[in-house]
């Protein structure tokens, strides 16, 4: 009797007072440390910085994958990349051949782009539920792929990328059929069951592979114009999403992991913090040194961004690499887990509510972590096997 008092004690504390204790804390904490002027100015100051240098360097790189990418849509590469992928599917993912278009729209855009293209009843004809739902997963793991991978060629490396790209592929593996594992063992008559009861949705299997309609009559040119303006718009949109989690996530991880100004005293500037991050990474750093093959404990701040927002993430790396925390390990790490886990605590909830199966966003969750671990362990790994090459 007592414990379930206890239990109804808590649950009538009230979400908002709850929500200003935990900030209280935070501010306090960080007040503490740095002074709250100092704190407030570095706040703001980061964030600041973080929209001119990052958020429209970011920007710009979608806005050019975006154009790519439609690009690719318009003159039929991604209906070649699809069916060159197609094979790999069944044994790989456990997934029907046509999810393979799902790996490349996302890769090309984001996450939602699985979601979007699920809604098609001729697509989702061709799956069980089990790799219906999985497909959460599956296409979470290629999201802003591109973006990520020409952003750390952009630092200076080409080889890493392609190694953390292989890693994020291994953990996609890891992360759908631990899904469908959960998925049927939750729900054993999903494995038999069809996503869509409705022979005539697998009717046009040839339209399916060409999502877009060529209009062989408005002439080359104008296709062209047409896709790169196109592409260029729906990048503007992605760069603008971005911008919330790149100002609010990361300026917090900065300021939970960066230091004092080079005086060793708070001076309100922008990437001070109080390095609340390093030091609790430090206690476990051999852990992390063997799994991720970190080298130094600031490493750590961008995995733990990249659950929330991949975006913000990046905007973290150019001022590793003004400290000197970069190496080519972390890079390939950093690309594998930040195309693998690519937000999902951010879009996982919103996603399988719109196939309708919230109540399965643990097990996705959970699949997902598990996933983007094996992505940074494979990348580390493939890594050190370079070096020794």
């Amino acid at each position: 009797m007592k414990k379930t008092s206890k239990v109804s004690f808590f649950n009538k504390i009230p979400a908002g007072v709850v929500c200003l204790l935990l900030i209280a804390a935070l501010f306090c904490y960080m007040g503490s440390k740095m002074g709250a002027a100092n704190m407030l100015n570095t706040i703001m100051k980061t964030a600041h910085d973080l929209l001119l240098n990052t958020c429209f360097y970011l920007m710009a790189i979608c806005v050019i994958t975006g154009a790519i990418g439609k690009l690719f849509v318009e003159f039929g590469v991604v209906d070649m990349l699809e069916k060159l992928l197609r094979p790999l599917m069944r044994p790989l993912f456990n997934l029907p051949g046509v999810a393979s278009l799902g790996a490349v729209l996302t890769f090309l855009s984001d996450n939602p782009a699985i979601i979007t293209l699920s809604k098609d009843k001729r697509f989702a004809s061709y799956f069980k539920k089990y790799q219906f739902i999985s497909l959460t997963n599956f296409g979470t793991a290629f999201g802003m792929g591109l973006i990520v991978i020409i952003f750390m060629i952009g630092q200076g490396f080409f080889i890493e990328p392609l190694i953390g790209l292989f890693g994020a592929f291994c953990g996609c593996i890891v992360s759908t059929r631990l899904m469908q594992r959960f998925i049927i063992k939750k729900y054993p008559n999903f494995a038999e069951e069809s996503a869509v009861v409705n022979p005539e949705a697998r009717e046009g299997q040839r339209a399916l592979a060409a999502q877009v309609e060529h209009q062989e009559e408005n002439g080359i040119f104008l296709r062209t114009l047409n896709a790169l303006l196109d592409g260029g718009r729906s990048g503007v949109d992605i760069g603008i999403a971005i911008i919330p989690g790149v100002l609010i996530i990361s300026t917090l991880v900065m300021m939970l992991t960066f230091g004092p100004a080079a005086s060793g005293q708070y001076s309100g500037g922008a990437y001070e913090g109080t390095q609340l991050l390093p030091m609790l990474a430090d206690k476990v750093d051999w852990l992390f040194d063997w799994f991720f093959g970190f080298s130094d404990p600031h490493q750590i701040a961008f995995p733990i961004t990249a659950l929330g927002a991949v975006g913000a993430a990046l905007g973290l790396v150019p001022n590793f690499a003004q400290h000197g925390w970069l190496d080519g390990n972390a890079i390939a790490v950093f690309t594998a887990i930040g195309m693998c886990w690519s937000g999902f605590l951010s879009t996982h909830t919103a996603m399988l509510d719109s196939l309708g199966y919230r109540e399965l966003t643990s097990k996705a969750i959970i699949s997902h972590t598990c996933g983007g671990i094996a992505a940074a362990l494979v990348a580390h790994w493939i890594y050190l096997l370079t070096t020794l090459i």
